[in-house]
This record gives C-alpha cells, sequence and structure tokens, in this order.
C-alpha cells in the first residue's frame, strides 16, 4: 500500500502523494541507509547523544511522547518528520512484521534521504 484513496474534485478515487514520499522514505530506510534506530526507547537515546539525523514518528504516537521526541529533535537540531501512516503502516513499510512508533536515521550510509528532505 503506498498511498491511501482519497476523494478527488471529479469524484474519481485517485492516490495521493506522501510528503516527499514517506513510505518509499521508510523503506528506504532500512535497505540503503547506514544506520537506523527502530522504536521510541532508542531514539530517545541516539536523540541524546546527539547521533541522530533525522526522526519520523507515525501519526497515532501519543501526544506527550512526540513533543517529548520533538523537544529532544531541536535540542539535537536533527530534522522530525510526522509520518501520515500509524505505526503498523511504518513497521510494513520498514519490512518488520511489527509496530514501529518512531524510527531514527543515525547513519545516512549509501542514501540521500537526508538531503532530499527540504529543512524545517
Amino acid at each position: 500500500r503506498l498511498a491511501k484513496p482519497t476523494r478527488g474534485d471529479d469524484g474519481t478515487r485517485e492516490e495521493v502523494e506522501k510528503v516527499g514520499g514517506e513510505l518509499e522514505l521508510a523503506a528506504a530506510a532500512r535497505d540503503e541507509v547506514g544506520k537506523v534506530a527502530l522504536g521510541y526507547k532508542t531514539s530517545l537515546k541516539t536523540l541524546r547523544s546527539n547521533k541522530s539525523k533525522l526522526v519520523l514518528i507515525a501519526n497515532n504516537t501519543p501526544p506527550l511522547r512526540k513533543s517529548e521526541v520533538e523537544y529532544y529533535a531541536m535540542l539535537s537540531k536533527c530534522q522530525v518528520i510526522h509520518y501520515s501512516g500509524s505505526n503498523v503502516d511504518l513497521g510494513l513499510a520498514c519490512g518488520k512484521y511489527f509496530r514501529v512508533s518512531m524510527l531514527t536515521i543515525i547513519d545516512a550510509g549509501d542514501s540521500d534521504i537526508v538531503r532530499n528532505q527540504p529543512e524545517a
């Protein structure tokens, strides 16, 4: 599932492009990126140690947890992307069969994911 179908102006179903191709970004994060941390606890550890380059947060992450991660990302000058899918969708996009609330890119490796994202 690459995008959620929505109704267009003319009433036909069309595929909506996600901002920055988030699903492709998450899939590429597991394939091409050098080092990735999955989950809340490991994301906080990498943010506190200032190793994170980019953070993807699922849309159904609790608001308090989301604001905590955003605060740590602001302190470490790391970019945050709010993933429009749920934690189940983010886990499947990463190629895992479990839920992933957030994903942190530590090392970009061969990919240019961090450079492709607009600065916030």
